[in-house]
């Protein structure tokens, strides 16, 4: 398990060559909109995806939903948002998983199919570029 947080903690450098965000390509943080959380820190963010922490900050069971990682957005949510790569995010689940110490997020496999379940399921996170966004989820804010 150390050796998976060392892993999510060791490349600060995947943030530093994107560049800058252009809006159009945005990947968001959304979740259901139950959620009372308006809020993560990059860390915070990081566990909840990494599938270390299983609640949000207020105790509330979190529910993470995931992209294949070949899936583009997938790949710049990660390493724009959680600045790691998707395989190294791969491997801690699969090490959680293999172990016996925890589960891998659930896989969805289109933006689509992303926003529906994260509209209906309680306690649900993911993301998704700002042009497939409605009013069935909210947008949380990374500081």
């Amino acid at each position: 398990m150390a050796i998976g947080l060392a892993l999510l903690s060791v490349a600060p450098w995947v943030a530093a060559d994107q560049g800058d965000d252009d809006e159009a390509q945005a990947v968001l943080l959304v979740a259901h909109p139950d959620v009372t959380t308006q809020s993560l820190t990059r860390d915070i963010t990081r566990a909840l995806f990494a599938m270390r922490q299983r609640t949000w900050p207020n105790g509330q069971a979190a529910r993470i939903f995931v992209l294949p990682n070949r899936h583009p957005v997938h790949a710049r949510f990660v390493k724009q948002r959680l600045s790691v790569y998707p395989h190294q995010l791969q491997l801690a689940w699969d090490r959680a998983v293999f172990s016996g110490t925890g589960q891998a997020p659930e896989r969805v496999g289109t933006q689509a199919e992303m926003l529906e379940r994260i509209a209906d399921t309680p306690g649900a996170l993911g993301y998704l570029e700002r042009e497939k966004l409605d009013d069935r989820v909210q947008v949380i804010t990374m500081e």
